[in-house]
């Protein structure tokens, strides 16, 4: 039985004093969760955030990680930095790294293995824009983004993979959960037909095209769906409580 995740990624949002107050306000909300909770913060966030979260069954995240140990790459955060501030999940792939900051299914690859070597668990993001959607291409799409984005990767045991429709994100729109479902499904059966039924069974993959608490319940739902990657909605603690505990 895959344990649904639930995980709020905050983008370029609150300072770490605001941070710790939702944190705060989060916290007693969401203690009795079914689901796994991760807040994904910004990097300035993350030692501020930590420090809120202990005790509490939240868990941290961050937004991306290098694919280096170190060296000359202004900018950029290692996986061995977010380790020791006490990351334990990392978004990697997001659409808007993909398409404001040049991100490919190769750099996502090259960050991926980085992240799984130094034991972070990784949250892979894939989906197609409205522009692919119109043209029937989602499915090609998403083969190609799963098949180069995880090359070379063995065991998913600690991977989960987030499926974000580009066109519904921070539009309000959103897929059907019938929709949703399908497309979702129609990864697992990739992941089924490269890496295996045991891997495809198991790996937990999210929905991440503008979750919210009136449609976190549909769906959650889904034989498919094991969880959302949140982003506005996660910036408010009752709006992100809400969707975690979708059977309430």
């Amino acid at each position: 039985m895959r344990k649904p995740i639930i995980a709020g990624n905050w983008k370029m949002n609150k300072t770490a004093a605001e941070a710790e107050k939702l944190i705060d306000e989060l916290k007693p909300l969401v203690k009795k969760s079914k689901p796994e909770v991760v807040v994904c913060v910004p990097y300035t966030d993350l030692a501020a955030t930590k420090k809120a979260i202990e005790g509490s069954n939240i868990k941290l995240g961050a937004q991306n990680v290098a694919w280096a140990d170190s060296g000359a790459f202004t900018g950029e955060i290692s996986a061995e930095m977010l380790k020791e501030i006490g990351v334990e999940y990392v978004i990697i792939g997001h659409s808007e790294r993909r398409t404001y900051f040049g991100e490919t299914d190769e750099s996502v690859n090259l960050r991926l293995h980085q992240a799984l070597k130094c034991g972070l668990k990784p949250i892979v993001c894939v989906g197609e824009t409205l522009f692919e959607r119109e043209k029937k291409r989602t499915n090609k799409v998403l083969k190609r983004q799963v098949l180069e984005g995880f090359k070379d990767v063995t065991d998913f045991t600690d991977i989960v993979i987030a499926y974000e429709p580009v066109w519904a994100i921070g539009t309000g729109k959103t897929a059907t959960a019938e929709d949703a479902n399908k497309t979702i499904g129609y990864i697992r059966n990739l992941v089924k037909k490269t890496w295996g039924a045991d891997t495809a069974k198991n790996l937990r993959i999210q929905y991440g095209g503008s979750m919210k608490p009136s449609n976190a319940k549909e769906l959650m739902a889904m034989r498919n769906i094991d969880g959302g990657l949140i982003g506005g909605a996660s910036l408010k603690a009752e709006d992100f409580a809400a969707i975690v505990n979708y059977k309430d």
